[in-house]
């Protein structure tokens, strides 16, 4: 798994690099920025890691927040509006462990993922899902600490794909909107620099 360049203690955002991360937007599901370009929406900011103990490599992580609108409904005039899941496409809060994306979401705020099967090629692999403690709306901080726990879930899921500098983590996380309608999910995605088939788990 490989880090943009720069200060080491400044890991970037689950998901499309950019060399800096500024702070998520207070929208839904944003992203996080880890790693080179490739973000899920613009680039969050910087995220302190500490690699294992034995990498020799810094790692990448980038990071998205999950839209507001998750299964909230917009009235536009007369007529109200709902997220749908459809075959191919899941409410981001709803990915599951093992679920694989056809492309990794590039905006700032995502509602929708594009899910495949992962013996299709696929640009990412959901390896973790961390659900943060019930109460107020922690703030950015706690949020970033949260999301700063995906490296070692993929070092646990994936150990091959640790020592892959192609490989990056891209992160989900709920915003003060989406924590306020119940979102308590740090979604951990791995992402690779080309489509793959199969999955990394192992």
């Amino acid at each position: 798994m490989t880090w943009p360049s720069g200060d080491p203690n400044q890991p970037p955002a689950y998901q499309h690099p950019a060399p800096q991360y500024p702070p998520p937007p207070p929208l839904p599901y944003q992203q996080n920025p880890y790693g080179p370009p490739g973000q899920y929406g613009q680039p969050q900011p910087g995220y302190p890691y500490a690699p294992p103990p034995k990498k020799s490599r810094k790692g990448l992580i980038i990071g998205l927040s999950v839209g507001a609108f998750l299964l909230a409904a917009c009235v536009v005039g007369a007529a109200v509006f709902f997220i749908v899941a459809t075959k191919d496409k899941v409410i981001a809060t709803d990915l599951a462990v093992g679920d694989c994306l056809t492309e990794i979401p590039d905006a700032s705020l995502v509602q929708l993922v594009p899910k495949t099967d992962c013996s299709q090629p696929h640009a990412g692999e959901a390896y973790a899902v961390l659900t943060m403690p019930d109460g107020a709306y922690p703030g950015e901080t706690v949020i970033t600490d949260w999301q700063n726990k995906c490296p070692a879930e993929l070092e646990s899921y994936s150990p091959s794909a640790m020592e892959d500098s192609s490989v990056g983590v891209f992160v989900l996380y709920p915003t003060a909107e989406t924590w306020g309608q119940g979102d308590r999910a740090i979604v951990c995605i791995a992402t690779t620099e080309d489509k793959r088939t199969g999955s990394i788990k192992g």
